[in-house]
């Protein structure tokens, strides 16, 4: 039997644990590019199939909106989600969780493929699965942003717990590639089995991604905690990570207001605008295309916002988000109106590549650390979520009752200005920087 050489032995343990760190990332970035290819193409799809297929007894008008109310079912479950699977990521490790919810959204969403278009029950059947989606992707987003997080726990942390973010805007591209793609369908064969293609075909994204989740070690930081606490004889003293979290409400509730206008920006520009540009001159493919190029860009626009919010600080990275869009705002629409495909290209980039981007980016690291590790997942979930259902949940239908009320433009800039000047105002006025905290404390 041979002896270890210590030199090689300490050169080889910092270059496996770089290896596991690679590996838990792109879990992460992996993990939440299947949640949100499910969870986007619901999106899509509602703005484009679901109106004229399940309620095609109600006027165009009223379909949409009845449409979009289904999508706001997966927002007002995320919240849910996030407690269940906060609560036991926190007790027995996020690992396990996160194989858990990734599982649930992609079954959900391959059963959305075979929903029948059959009055009343269709659309029931649509709404449960839509709350199913909520659920696993209210558990999915905070264990997979904390694993990154809790394995780098250094400077560029930020930038590692961004990859979850990026995760989203890659899921959309695909989904939304995907729906396009259907939509080359004759119209008929389209809103009969073309739409259901691209959902069957998440069977496909959750058998790469469980394959890859199952390789990845626990969270350190976690591990830590838990022996800590098992040495202290304490687990069974501690409270409930939500009553940890509820008890002192103020840091939850401020941290889902900042985080309400970057879902503002998705929920808006993933929806109502696809639709207002169709409206005002592009296809409805042109449409989809527009939004999956700036999805595409917004990719490499959160990690860099990420990368810059490690070194300055989350606090001014979101804020020149919030602030542009305020600024922006109007501009934007002028864009995404024209009937110019290469303009209404520019107006999703501006909006989501670059604005939305800045403050999604930091979003990971700053929402986690508001709270301890013994709760973090919980807390970190629920301010998302929290800021997800304020921000994107009735986005959809509120704007397309102004346009349709008013007949107005401006109304729905009104209402995307007021939520990006709410969380610019408690991002400045209420809430710490938070890039040097540290972790195990």
């Amino acid at each position: 039997m041979t002896l270890a050489d210590p030199e090689r032995t300490a050169v080889a343990a910092p270059a496996e644990r770089n290896k596991d760190i690679r590996r838990v990332v792109f879990s992460s970035y992996l993990g939440s590019t299947v949640e949100f290819y499910d969870f986007i193409l619901y999106a899509t799809a509602s703005a484009l199939v679901f109106g004229p297929v399940f309620f095609a007894n109600l006027s165009p008008g009223l379909a949409l909106i009845a449409s979009y109310a289904t999508f706001a079912i997966g927002y007002l479950s995320r919240p849910l989600g996030g407690i269940v699977f906060g609560h036991f990521g926190d007790r027995v490790g996020r690992k396990k969780m996160l194989m858990l919810s990734m599982t649930i959204m992609g079954v959900a969403s391959f059963l959305i493929g075979l929903v029948p278009a059959i009055p009343t029950w269709g659309a029931v059947m649509l709404i449960l699965l839509r709350a199913v989606q909520g659920i696993a992707i209210g558990g999915e987003w905070g264990g997979a942003a904390l694993m990154s997080l809790e394995h780098v726990k250094g400077r560029n942390r930020g930038f590692a717990a961004a990859f979850t973010n990026a995760g989203g805007p890659t899921g959309a591209v695909l989904g939304t590639v995907a729906l396009s793609l259907a939509a080359q369908l004759p119209e008929d064969d389209f809103l009969s089995w073309g739409w259901r293609i691209p959902f069957l075909f998440s069977a496909v994204l959750l058998a790469v991604g469980l394959f890859v989740r199952a390789r990845i070690a626990e969270s350190p930081v976690f591990e830590e905690a838990l022996r800590a606490a098992e040495e202290t004889k304490s687990r069974t003293k501690e409270p409930i990570p939500l009553l940890t979290i509820v008890r002192a409400p103020r840091t939850l509730i401020l941290a889902g207001l900042v985080c309400t206008a970057p879902f503002v920006i998705q929920a808006l520009f993933s929806t109502f605008v696809i639709s207002y540009a169709a409206e005002n001159g592009v296809s409805r493919s042109a449409g989809l295309n527009a939004f999956a190029i700036c999805q595409f860009v917004a990719i490499f626009g959160i990690l860099g916002a990420a990368r810059l919010s490690d070194i300055y600080g989350r606090k001014p990275v979101m804020m020149t988000g919030f602030v542009g869009m305020v600024v922006l705002a109007w501009p934007l629409f002028q864009l995404a109106s024209s009937g110019n495909f290469l303009l209404v290209v520019l107006a999703f980039v501006i909006a989501c590549s670059v604005l939305q981007s800045l403050t999604f980016g930091p979003m990971p690291a700053f929402l986690a650390e508001q709270f301890g590790t013994r709760a973090r997942y919980t807390g970190a979930s629920l301010g998302y979520q929290i800021g997800s259902l304020l921000g994107a949940g009735f986005t959809p239908v509120i704007v397309a009752s102004l346009y349709a009320g008013s007949g107005s433009i401006g109304s729905v800039i009104v209402y995307l200005v007021a939520g990006c000047a709410l969380s610019a105002v408690v991002l400045a006025l209420f809430v710490k920087e938070s890039k040097d905290v540290d972790l195990t404390a």
